[in-house]
């Protein structure tokens, strides 16, 4: 008797355990057949050496053992999901493709693509997993979207503590078996390791989240959980992260749920990835200075605390919370430079680059977006250092030759720029 066989897609959800669209493809099929694709339309779109790449790669590696170690594997492969898939459906004769959803515009455009190319032939299904709550699960009575974070919150709180959200458990015995399958090389997906960039650990780090309230601000000690990667890639499962916050610290929890606001945001809004979701925003008449911006790009401003967190950025690919609002708001309140610019340049850098939290925090900086900064609260870089690094500790790590004249002076006075922002919306 012929089994019935389904593909299971991993996408953002590098891991076996508590996967949801994996349970369900165990639970449905009597053979799933794992498959990962390197996807050619994002890779083109990068440097060579991304470092996000690196770590895709080592977690897939790490996915494939994991796979091998019951007796299957995880087939790898590099090119256009819109051509490969077709051609693999044929290929396995499957009558499923799983995978769980992602909810970014060029993510949610492939796959309405290939819903109606295989919506009269396969079952083609996705799951959410990425998220608590998804879509139009935590809505206003009206069902239409919260713009204000408070509420939602408030609402996202009291859905959560009503209903069950059990680690999925998933059972092996239906991965499909099979000899190990080589896997890809760097060259085979046209790029290169990158060797200068060290991923943090997946580990739920206790102390951490224990006193996150406490020393989240502060970026000279680590007092942040910096599982922000593994949440963006899925190596850690977003259920277990956040039943361990709603016991441990509602301030590291609240941080869980900001992300899952950004993400109903770009679902209920996609044109905010480009455009501001207030429109008289994208009237503002931007400097758009491009050596103002070349000196922030490279931590050269001439304010400590902006700079840090550039060049902290630039040779780690990671930049503390607090430090982002400081330098976002430099780069579009003090220099008036476009914040689609600064959010461009954290897309290329970040590690932890999720567009729809990049997004939300950019335009919650510059005062554009639904839920923001009031645009007339300017970050003044100096009292911010003195509040959140007041001995230089961060600061001195990153710029060494501070105090010296090879420390430039700042390209633009505070009270000046300040008041230049400000007159422009009373104009």
């Amino acid at each position: 008797m012929a089994k019935n066989k389904v593909i299971f897609w991993h996408r953002r959800d590098l891991r076996i355990e508590d996967n949801h669209g994996l349970f369900e493809a165990n639970l449905q099929f009597d053979e799933v057949i794992p498959i990962f694709i390197f996807d050619d339309q994002i890779l083109n779109q990068l440097a060579p050496d991304d470092a996000r790449v690196t770590f895709i790669y080592q977690q897939i590696t790490i996915l494939k053992k994991a796979y091998q170690s019951v007796g299957s594997d995880l087939h790898v492969y590099y090119g256009n999901p819109l051509i490969l898939l077709p051609q693999l459906v044929e290929k396995f004769q499957v009558q499923g493709l799983f995978f769980n959803k992602d909810y970014e515009p060029y993510a949610r455009k492939r796959d309405g693509e290939l819903f109606k190319y295989f919506s009269n032939s396969i079952q083609f299904q996705g799951f959410k997993d990425h998220v608590i709550f998804e879509k139009k699960e935590i809505v206003k009575a009206d069902g239409t979207p919260y713009l204000v974070f408070t509420p939602y919150s408030k609402k996202w709180k009291e859905v959560y503590h009503q209903t069950e959200h059990k680690p999925f458990s998933i059972s092996t015995h239906h991965f499909i078996q099979l000899d190990p399958i080589p896997m890809l090389s760097y060259p085979d997906i046209q790029m290169v390791l990158n060797t200068q960039i060290t991923f943090p650990e997946s580990l739920i780090a206790e102390e951490i989240i224990t006193h996150y309230d406490q020393k989240r601000n502060f970026p000279a000690i680590k007092g942040t959980s910096r599982l922000g990667l593994h949440l963006r890639f899925g190596t850690i499962s977003i259920r277990n992260l956040v039943a361990y916050a709603s016991i441990t610290n509602e301030v590291f929890l609240n941080e869980l749920i900001w992300r899952e606001f950004y993400q109903m945001l770009i679902y209920f809004f996609p044109h905010t990835a480009h455009q501001a979701f207030k429109p008289k925003f994208d009237a503002i008449p931007w400097k758009n200075d491009e050596h103002d911006f070349k000196l922030w790009c490279e931590g050269r401003t001439g304010y400590p605390i902006v700079d840090a967190g550039m060049r902290e950025l630039n040779q780690t690919g990671f930049m503390h919370n607090r430090v982002r609002m400081i330098v976002a708001s430099f780069l579009t309140k003090h220099l008036l430079i476009d914040w689609r610019w600064g959010e461009a340049y954290f897309a290329q850098k970040l590690l932890d680059y999720e567009q729809a939290s990049n997004i939300g925090g950019w335009q919650w900086a510059a005062g554009c977006g639904c839920d923001a900064a009031p645009y007339f609260r300017v970050f003044n870089p100096t009292a911010q250092q003195e509040k959140f690094d007041p001995k230089f500790e961060y600061i001195k790590k990153w710029i060494p030759e501070l105090g010296t004249k090879d420390y430039p002076e700042p390209i633009v006075e505070h009270k000046f720029a300040r008041d230049r922002y400000l007159s422009l919306f009373k104009n």
